[in-house]
């Protein structure tokens, strides 16, 4: 097993992999990024990955590499890593340049493809569930940078993830300015109350995220009532169940909402967790 890193169609080991301190993904966190995991070494989902990666590119005016090269970079680094699993990060920068803050100061995009092997959470907190709290740090208002794009601008996150590890829970929610939860830290919620799943809706202002639309489209298909709308702590904390999805993480029951505690997982979370193991499979080609 083995980490790789491609930067421009040239793949490093992580010793020799550099980019100029210069690049404005360092300088300003002037970049978009996606994350995808394999299942049978073959990425997850990477087409609806790749289109959220373009509509990232085109909300702030950033050129991206054709598709046909970048879906070329992430064989290339797959390949070479040699994994039986992989993390595979996909990062595109404004590139570098003179240090200012207009965009015509940069000289031309960068991409860079990281390819380690994946590490999943623990077993055990996929029996027992996790705990998350209602974080006092907001979420970026779409007015400002659109949470819909996957920026490397994380400081928001972090601050927030960072808050919820000091208070000895495992995922911080984000409110918007109105207090609805948006989503967690680096994942989405669902609440599930009277067998129905409610996830907070797009216009709230979040990254939608692809396991969360799949999670959507699996549930509803299994006959699981599903709705997208407004969740405030107070319902999210008098929900049955909880769970998140991420790329990496997939569906994680949730135990516990600062001091509500819940079953985890539930029985509609346990089936929603038996729907995306069976996308993993067949995605794996099994």
């Amino acid at each position: 097993m083995s980490i790789k890193v491609n930067i421009d169609g040239r793949i490093h080991d992580p010793e020799t992999a550099l980019v100029p301190v210069f690049d404005r993904g360092f300088l300003y966190g002037d970049s978009i990024y996606e994350v995808v995991r394999t299942a049978g070494g073959r990425p997850v989902d990477l087409g609806p990955h790749l289109v959220r990666l373009r509509h990232s590119a085109e909300t702030i005016a950033l050129t991206m590499p054709p598709e046909d090269r970048l879906v070329a970079s992430i064989e290339a680094t797959l390949a070479a890593a040699g994994n039986d699993e992989s993390y595979v990060r996909v990062v595109v920068t404004r590139g570098a340049g003179e240090i200012g803050l207009a965009i015509a100061l940069a000289d031309a995009p960068r991409t860079i493809v990281i390819v380690k092997p994946l590490k999943l959470p623990p077993p055990e907190l996929y029996q027992r569930g996790a705990d998350l709290i209602v974080a006092t740090v907001e979420r970026t208002s779409p007015r400002a940078v659109d949470p819909a794009v996957k920026s490397g601008n994380y400081l928001n996150n972090i601050l927030a993830f960072d808050e919820a590890r000091r208070a000895g829970a495992y995922e911080a929610l984000m409110c918007d300015a109105s207090g609805r939860i948006a989503e967690g830290s680096s994942s989405n919620i669902f609440a599930v109350t009277g067998g129905r799943v409610l996830t907070p809706g797009r216009e709230i202002g979040l990254l939608a995220g692809i396991t969360r639309m799949r999670v959507i489209e699996l549930a509803r298909a299994d006959g699981i009532e599903v709705q997208e709308g407004e969740l405030r702590p107070v319902g999210a904390r008098a929900a049955d169940e909880a769970f998140l999805t991420s790329s990496i993480r997939g569906v994680l029951p949730v135990r516990r909402i600062d001091d509500h505690a819940m079953p985890a997982p539930g029985p509609v979370t346990a089936r929603v967790m038996a729907l995306y193991e069976c996308h993993l499979r067949e995605s794996a080609g099994r």
